[in-house]
């Protein structure tokens, strides 16, 4: 006989846990049909944010600059060092082999006085401590040890200064590839934002800092008041020279700048040195307000002090703006950070 069991009936716990599960997919389904298409940021939006890695890029590029500028000095003093070392070790083997040849001479007479003996001590300090018992020293023989003493002194001395610079030199060359990268990776970043922009949208870009250019030249042909005068002068007309010239970060002339390579280089032909970066070049001359400045003085940029340029006259300056543009004129509210102050030099 054929069993007629019922059939077993699915748990309530199995129902709710399928019902919620069905419920969940539906209710996604129903979002990413009503969800907005994402879209591509506006060529504004790119502009905005690119701005911002650019000015990213050349803080890096300041501290590059100025990292650079560190390893090149220490470089210079290491090898002074060095050189000193070497010098010093000649003479001091000279000073020695004076004593050599005073104990030969003793050695065949007849053998070696204490003096002698402790001429050729290891320890100078420790001679000097013990010659003051000996009645046989002369007057020629204590200042040949007391040069010797002093030679040996000052080469570790040297040796310990340039030890130290080593190591601050092994230090500043990290800090030198970490900003390298920083500013690579920045410029890319900020490369990659281009890249999604239209050939249209570049092209109005493109035209909005033209014309943006071009109102700077107009306003700084129209000649003001606070003109230059002196190596100030000297230094404006040198960098309106490089106009057009491309930026280029770690830029100092004269294919390339970046903005504290360019005023650096433009003062150097006015016959006066500066320091190499922005920051180091704003603790120089004297500290001036927008309304004191001239054509030719120095004017920085954003709180670190990241960004200069050379003040053009009636509210323009003449800079190196960042990667991607050229030497150029440009109103001082465009930069894109506060205006801090004015350096004449």
């Amino acid at each position: 006989m054929a069993s007629h069991r019922r059939p077993k009936q699915p748990s309530r716990t199995r129902v709710t846990v399928l019902t919620t599960a069905a419920a969940a997919a539906v209710a996604l389904s129903a979002q990413a049909a009503n969800a907005a298409p994402s879209q591509k940021p506006g060529k504004d939006e790119v502009k905005a944010k690119v701005d911002k890695l650019y000015e990213q890029a050349e803080q890096a590029t300041e501290k590059y600059n100025g990292a650079k500028e560190k390893q090149q000095k220490l470089q210079k003093e290491i090898s002074a060092i060095q050189d000193g070392v070497a010098r010093g070790q000649q003479e001091l083997n000279k000073l020695r082999d004076g004593l050599g040849s005073m104990a030969s001479a003793q050695y065949r007479s007849g053998g070696l006085d204490a003096s002698v003996q402790l001429f050729l001590s290891s320890d100078p300090d420790d001679f000097l401590d013990k010659a003051s018992t000996l009645d046989q020293l002369s007057g020629q023989q204590v200042s040949a040890l007391k040069k010797i003493q002093a030679k040996q002194r000052t080469l570790a001395q040297q040796r310990a200064e340039a030890t130290e610079k080593l190591k601050d030199l092994a230090t500043t060359r990290t800090e030198l590839g970490h900003k390298k990268q920083e500013m690579q990776g920045k410029l890319a970043e900020a490369q990659k934002l281009l890249n999604t922009l239209t050939a249209k949208e570049k092209s109005a870009l493109a035209e909005e800092q033209h014309r943006a250019s071009r109102s700077a030249t107009e306003r700084v042909q129209l000649g003001n008041e606070n003109s230059a005068s002196g190596r100030a002068a000297a230094a404006f007309a040198a960098a309106q020279t490089q106009l057009g010239k491309p930026y280029f970060r770690g830029g100092t002339g004269t294919a390339s700048y970046d903005c504290s390579g360019l005023t650096s280089w433009a003062y150097a032909q006015a016959g006066v040195h500066i320091p190499r970066t922005s920051e180091e070049q704003a603790g120089i001359g004297t500290r001036l307000t927008r309304s004191q400045l001239q054509v030719g003085d120095l004017v920085f940029f954003f709180n670190d002090l990241h960004h200069v340029g050379l003040y053009a006259g009636n509210g323009q300056i003449l800079h190196a703006p960042r990667t991607g543009t050229v030497v150029r004129y440009e109103s001082m509210d465009t930069i894109g950070g506060p205006f801090m102050f004015g350096v004449r030099v």
